[in-house]
């Protein structure tokens, strides 16, 4: 067997969905004087009850009981317009030679509906990995411990793709090496000390073949 893994994150990392799951809050919420880019910075990467409560803290008050249905089907109706993968992604799956797998924090209908619109769908097959089937959230290191028990890999042979500081805590405590996508120059506290940046997504095949080349040489479990 290949001796790594690679663990990819989805939202933000091989499709553009941030901006998307973030309008989808401006549409709902026209009181919210936010803008799309700030919402992405304040939520990037956290699970979606504690984000409808900070934002029912902000409003100064309750979300109608139905408000999560509504979010999610208009995000729904907003990807089957809009999704697109990250720039270069499409070329970066294509060569990147390594057993790969989706772990995300977003409900396991949403992950499929991105994979299906972006054309990214093929690459994965069922190695599609949710929070809401594990019970845990990211920075927590069980979704990617999971993750790397059913694809059959160590955590020191899995590399964790990521571009949220939560993703990336999670790989660390889960004792995989991390890379962080940082888009359009953004600044990530948690670089320098855990995560191996990069800003264009053709850069990470190399980082790959670089982290297997020195990988420990485990067998795999069975």
């Amino acid at each position: 067997m290949t001796g790594i893994c690679v663990i990819f994150d989805l939202d933000g990392t091989l499709v553009d969905s941030e901006g998307l799951c973030n309008q989808a809050f401006l549409d709902l919420l026209p009181q919210l004087s936010d803008t799309v880019e700030s919402l992405i910075q304040r939520y990037r990467g956290k699970k979606l009850a504690p984000i409808l409560a900070d934002l029912e803290g902000r409003l100064c008050q309750s979300l109608p009981d139905a408000f999560e249905q509504h979010y999610r089907r208009h995000v729904a109706e907003l990807f089957s317009r809009e999704l697109k993968p990250m720039p270069g992604v499409l070329e970066m799956l294509e060569a990147t030679n390594f057993p790969m797998c989706i772990a995300s924090s977003g409900p396991p209908l949403k992950i499929r509906q991105a994979l299906q619109v972006s054309g990214i769908a093929p690459y994965f097959g069922d190695n599609i990995f949710s929070s809401y089937e594990v019970g845990s959230w990211k920075p927590e290191p069980d979704l990617f411990q999971y993750a790397a028990n059913a694809m059959g890999f160590m955590p020191s042979q899995c590399a964790v793709v990521e571009d949220s500081e939560v993703g990336i805590e999670a790989a660390a405590a889960a004792g995989m090496k991390a890379f962080q996508y940082v888009r359009n120059g953004e600044i990530s506290s948690c670089r320098a000390r855990n995560g191996v940046p990069f800003d264009d997504m053709s850069q990470l095949p190399k980082l790959l073949a670089h982290f297997a080349s020195n990988a420990q040489h485990i067998v795999p479990f069975q």
